[in-house]
């Protein structure tokens, strides 16, 4: 049976999951600041409970980005280490899609609409809508200020807002049935995501995980 293991460090969680033997287990903690320091000790934690070494693990899947560049930088520096030193191939997963696979899990939500604050007046934004139990992209992702977010062409029924982007609900122009402003990625969800990504081939060697900030200028120059 497929052993794979997850983290995430974009946002102000921090969370790890491994699927072992049809099992899953998890650790998730809103720590800002802290992941560098917490996300090794809580893979251990997580190997000792399931009774596995390191070297039982198939593939490690990581959220990519979009998110805040430092958390997004601890992730790839990580999963690259772990990756090179096990020689195994990693998962790299959209954070705006791990979130919607949460609101999926928590909310039964079908069609979502995912926001983070991206600071400087912006927001990271894509929408996914379930298929076969995963949710896919529905046309792209991108960084926008929030007047100018919207929904995929044609977009019908029900959608639910997710994510710290939603704070500024009153500025965004699409309609949602409901949301949660506090929902945050999840490396259960990730794991999730990273599954259907293991059975369709799509791992890739390690010095392919790169980060996906969306955002060319991933620093603001200092005024003079």
């Amino acid at each position: 049976m497929t052993t794979l293991l997850a983290l995430d460090t974009a946002t102000e969680a921090c969370s790890v999951a491994l699927l072992h033997e049809g099992r899953v287990f998890s650790r998730y903690e809103v720590i800002p600041r802290l992941h560098a320091q917490r996300v090794l000790p809580m893979v251990q934690e997580l190997l000792a409970e399931a009774g596995i070494a390191l070297a039982a693990v198939q593939a490690i899947a990581f959220g990519r980005g979009p998110g805040a560049f430092t958390g997004v930088r601890i992730a790839v520096g990580v999963v690259q280490g772990l990756a090179f030193a096990l020689d195994r191939p990693v998962l790299p997963i959209s954070n705006l899609a791990v979130m919607a696979q949460r609101a999926h899990r928590e909310q039964g939500a079908t069609q979502v609409a995912t926001a983070i604050d991206a600071r400087m007046d912006e927001l990271y934004w894509g929408c996914y809508r379930l298929e076969q139990g995963e949710m896919r992209l529905a046309g792209v992702e991108a960084v926008l200020p929030p007047e100018q977010v919207a929904l995929p062409r044609g977009a019908e029924g029900e959608w639910f807002g997710a994510g710290t982007g939603w704070a500024f609900a009153s500025r965004i122009p699409v309609q949602v049935q409901a949301m949660d402003a506090g929902l945050l990625p999840h490396a259960e969800d990730l794991l999730t995501l990273a599954t259907f990504a293991w059975a369709r081939g799509e791992a890739v060697v390690a010095d392919q995980a790169q980060p996906v900030y969306l955002r060319d200028n991933v620093a603001t120059p200092k005024k003079a």
